[in-house]
């Protein structure tokens, strides 16, 4: 896959010898480097030859937790060679057009530093109780936990995600934020936390893109909350501050580091920042840039990410079973009209979620499920692994990291593929279900603060894991994905069918 012809200053890929900018070996060199590290050679090797890359990474992905799971050292070796190749491949291109590594970019901004505008909210004092909305009610207290149970026992989420919230439901001293500095990259986002926090005393650093009108948006929430949230300026503010707020992470993420640099104090960085095609990897680096930068000036920094559902995860017994039952109580109708579906398509259609049970290294049964949709494409995979990889690693190397799975949500970036929005509206035919983005924001902002609070969640980096598997797959809100009969894109083209015969609402 091409980059875009026309080369900014900012992150970029690298040219190749015929002077093209292409995210395609940059991911399959990283994967290579991440196999590598696992002791999969030949696979390596398999992956830095693959000439169908676009529609044949899933394997990959797949080879990368599957060679990993019994080798939990290795595993994290693995992520350290993932984050090397991207950092050793990508290059930061200056203003003068001159091309360095994202190391020396850090090391040298360009540009005038980054002012600050301080806004204060104006609403009432006093943190406002968490609860989650959902279908039209405002659930709190034994609703919300009567709710999370349903969810569980549905297999909408893990028990371990309902725990965790049922804490948050009965420590509301946690929600107040106000002994907390935390950094925003990607405030805006539609999934992101920031409407919450806005109501809980936060003190907030927001980094968002370069648009009066999303921080006019931004400006109004934090009028009516009770939140301090600090902005950059990239000059004097004027009679409106709007049109010199904000930073472009694409172009400007050594200079975002320096001034959250600046602040001089160890701070909750969240990565919620998306865009779409190879620009997703690039703001995702431009992002792992920024963390770095500040986990190595202050070493009690703490990450937060948002783990995407639609990815390969080894999953509990208990989970993997029920999928696997799912799949063989099948009515004998549905298996026949399946059949020859599955034969056209050569096994493409209806495969299992589960095929087998696979062992932990404790040697107790687990599943994979591989949730990789192809629409979503190898730069956004690549993008929410290279997430993975980071929270692995800063983990290991003592940061607290927050990283839960979001269930599949709503969300306008991703409703605007046809596909996928139809797939959406069809997915309650098997058994999964697409969070509203408000139910999702509630649910994974909770989260967030319980994993900053908590010292018996894998955020914590004292609280010993047999797997860093374990950081990535427990707490996990997925939607039902995990517990599909089937592989979600065998049956992606059918939950679309019906989604285009059910109304849009």
């Amino acid at each position: 896959m091409s980059a875009s012809d026309s080369v900014q200053p900012g992150i970029n890929f690298p040219c190749d010898a015929r002077g093209a900018r292409r995210s395609t070996a940059v991911a399959s060199r990283a994967v290579a480097a991440a196999l590598r590290a696992l002791g999969a050679g030949e696979l390596a090797q398999a992956a830095e030859a693959e000439r169908q890359w676009r529609s044949r990474y899933p394997r990959y992905f797949r080879q990368l937790v599957e060679e990993a799971l019994p080798l939990p050292d290795a595993a994290l070796q693995s992520a350290r060679a993932g984050l090397n190749s991207l950092w050793d491949t990508m290059r930061w291109t200056a203003v003068d057009g001159q091309e360095k590594s994202l190391s020396a970019a850090l090391a040298s901004p360009e540009g005038w530093p980054l002012a600050t505008l301080t806004l204060r909210g104006e609403g009432a004092a006093e943190v406002q109780p968490w609860g989650v909305p959902y279908q039209g009610q405002f659930l709190q207290g034994d609703a919300l936990l009567q709710q999370l149970l349903r969810w569980v026992e549905q297999g909408i989420l893990e028990s371990s995600a309902a725990k965790a919230l049922g804490r948050c439901v009965r420590h509301p001293e946690w929600f107040d934020l106000s002994d907390r500095h935390i950094a925003l990259l990607g405030a805006g986002s539609e999934a992101g936390p920031l409407a919450w926090l806005l109501k809980w005393r936060a003190n907030l650093l927001a980094v968002d893109i370069d648009r009066a009108e999303a921080w006019t948006r931004i400006a109004d929430l934090v009028r009516q909350g009770n939140a301090t949230l600090h902005l950059p300026l990239r000059g004097p503010a004027g009679s409106d501050w709007t049109r010199q707020a904000g930073a472009d992470l694409l172009h400007d993420a050594p200079r975002v580091a320096a001034w959250l640099r600046g602040f001089e104090r160890p701070l909750d960085v969240g990565a919620f920042a998306y865009l779409d095609g190879e620009r997703h990897l690039r703001v995702s680096l431009a992002m792992d840039m920024v963390m770095t930068e500040l986990m190595r000036a202050q070493p009690a920094s703490s990450l937060a990410y948002l783990a995407t559902p639609t990815d390969v995860f080894v999953v509990p017994e208990r989970t993997a079973r029920f999928a696997q039952l799912r799949f063989a109580a099948r009515s004998p109708l549905l298996r026949l009209l399946q059949a020859p579906l599955q034969w056209l398509s050569r096994g493409a259609l209806f495969q299992p979620n589960v095929e087998h049970l696979a062992s932990s290294v404790e040697g107790t049964p687990c599943g994979i499920v591989d949730s990789l949709v192809l629409q979503q494409g190898p730069n956004y995979a690549l993008a929410k692994r290279l997430q993975q990889w980071r929270a692995i690693d800063a983990r290991a190397r003592g940061h607290r990291v927050s990283l839960n799975i979001a269930p599949s949500t709503a969300t306008a970036s991703v409703v605007k593929s046809a596909a996928l929005a139809a797939g959406f509206r069809g997915a309650s035919a098997f058994g999964m279900e697409v969070f509203e983005p408000a139910t999702t924001n509630a649910l994974m902002a909770a989260l967030w603060v319980h994993d900053l609070r908590t010292d018996c969640a894998p955020s914590d980096p004292t609280v010993a894991l047999a797997h860093p598997f374990d950081l990535v797959t427990d707490q996990s809100c997925h939607g039902g994905l995990w517990i599909s009969a089937y592989r979600p894109r065998s049956a992606l083209p059918f939950a679309a069918l019906l989604g285009l015969l059910r109304p849009q609402r």
